[in-house]
């Protein structure tokens, strides 16, 4: 899907520092399958679109778009109009829109025909602004950069000074958060200045995508669809573990990187919900 500059692995996954006695751990197997996004400095967020035609696919429909630096505001400025966009993530492409704006989270139910008994999550550029919708003074320190961006999907209590609309996911107190380990998805996070809510596109009930053409049918349903080629993650997802409760952890699907994300969880001296200890 795009190429990787070995030198900045680490940046993806940044160790923890020593002092504290816990290596950071790698998705490795995720890492072996990803190609990668950034470039250098002077190529950053370039992009290879290798494996889709561009040319033909646009021909063919004017709303797709490339997924790279020089879409980034114009996809911004689509979200924060209310409007709903498809993207790809470091797992599946996902339908996205303003986390705080109900007229789009509801568009996504409808796109989808997806029951709004079926909770959303959120997508946010930086593990610093979680805390803005979310619970995290309770977790372990360096724990969510251990963790995130990655392909997990870390649910945490809103709690009562979280800035999320009420009508999100009504009567749940907890809210699922990602960073997808994808630069394109984390600049339109950062330049919307909320929450996006991000589902995967697909009809509800359907196959999970991992290429444009396979949701070809609800192109017309999206201002923008950005194209970022055949992920390469494979349809599980991500890994989507509950850390509401202090000190434990619940594996709620197994996604993509379960194995990885248990080991950094136990790490933390975390245990897991019902385990004798």
């Amino acid at each position: 899907m795009y190429i990787l500059n070995p030198t900045k692995i680490t940046s993806r996954f940044p160790f923890l520092n020593p002092t504290r006695g816990v290596p950071k751990l790698q998705f490795s197997k995720i890492l072996q399958q990803n190609k990668g996004f950034r470039e250098g400095p002077t190529t950053k967020m370039a992009w290879s679109l290798e494996r889709c035609d561009e040319g033909s696919i646009e021909s063919r429909s004017g709303n797709i778009r490339p997924a790279t630096e020089a879409y980034a505001d114009e996809a911004i400025q689509a979200l924060k109009a209310g409007k709903v966009i498809a993207v790809p993530t470091d797992t599946l492409y996902g339908f996205a829109c303003d986390a705080c704006s109900v007229e789009a989270v509801n568009r996504i139910y409808e796109i989808k025909g997806r029951k709004h008994t079926s909770p959303l999550a959120i997508c946010v550029g930086d593990i610093n602004d979680i805390g803005r919708f979310a619970v995290t003074n309770h977790l372990p320190l360096g724990l969510l950069d251990n963790l995130l961006p990655g392909p997990v999907t870390v649910v945490l209590s809103r709690g009562e000074s979280s800035i999320l609309e009420k009508s999100l996911n009504p009567g749940l107190d907890t809210i699922g958060v990602r960073i997808p380990d994808f630069e394109f998805m984390r600049v339109i996070a950062r330049g919307c200045g909320s929450a996006l809510a991000l589902t995967s596109a697909n009809l509800s009930g359907q196959p999970s995508s991992l290429d444009i053409k396979e949701f070809k049918n609800l192109w017309e349903h999206c201002s923008f669809v950005y194209d970022g080629g055949v992920l390469p993650a494979g349809r599980a997802g991500s890994t989507v573990v509950d850390l509401s409760m202090i000190g434990k952890y619940k594996i709620l699907r197994p996604g993509s990187a379960k194995e990885e994300t248990v080991s950094i969880l136990e790490k933390y001296s975390l245990l897991e919900e019902g385990a004798a200890g």
